[in-house]
């Protein structure tokens, strides 16, 4: 009876100690531990030539050297695109720093530049992030590579959050229920440290 006593007690040591790691811990290979979920290494974010809210040319090839936050959202949207565009916020605000956060329109040609300066200046983002804006034709690539579904009217747009590291590879991704500000934090600064 003590032997199944003493085993019993062990085991539940061996559990106590391994649901208690701390995620943010060194794993074995030295590496810290990304809070998102991770992708591939080698998965490039795809080169684009579109606009911004205020008319100016936004492009993935001139972010490089450092990370950047694309997410997807539309102009109207009075739920998810709201919660989503102040958890970028609130991240932003816990980095102490302005990384380059990208919000790529899902539906257009109802996402026009009056309407994102308008949904920006609502959210409190004006100048802290930059709504990508283009016809459908334009955009159609940017969702593929990135594996998101536009808005449709049957249909609520694929609500995505992308990391990507300072090298141009899609790093770290979130679904929507997935995002908080010290997870994204967390996981730039790992980005930022060359993760």
């Amino acid at each position: 009876m003590a032997l199944v006593l003493v085993c019993a007690a062990a085991f539940a040591a061996i559990l106590i100690a391994a649901t208690s790691v701390d995620k943010r811990a060194p794993a074995a290979d030295g590496q810290r531990r990304f809070e998102g979920a991770t992708l591939p290494r080698d998965l490039e974010t795809p080169d684009f030539d579109l606009t911004d809210q205020d008319g100016e040319p936004v492009a993935m090839r001139d972010l490089r050297g450092q990370p950047v936050i694309v997410t997807f959202l539309y102009t109207s949207c009075e739920d998810t695109c709201p919660s989503q565009a102040q958890q970028v916020r609130a991240t932003l605000d816990e980095l102490g720093e302005d990384v380059p956060a990208l919000a790529v329109a899902v539906d257009p040609p109802r996402d026009t530049r009056a309407s994102a300066r308008s949904f920006l200046a609502d959210q409190n983002l004006t100048g802290r992030m930059r709504f990508v804006l283009g016809r459908r034709d334009e955009l159609e690539r940017v969702w593929s590579d990135f594996g998101v579904q536009p808005q449709r009217e049957d249909l609520e747009h694929t609500a995505r959050l992308v990391l990507i590291d300072p090298k141009g590879a899609q790093r770290v991704s979130y679904p929507l229920d997935q995002i908080t500000p010290e997870r994204l934090a967390h996981d730039l600064r790992l980005l930022q440290a060359g993760a």
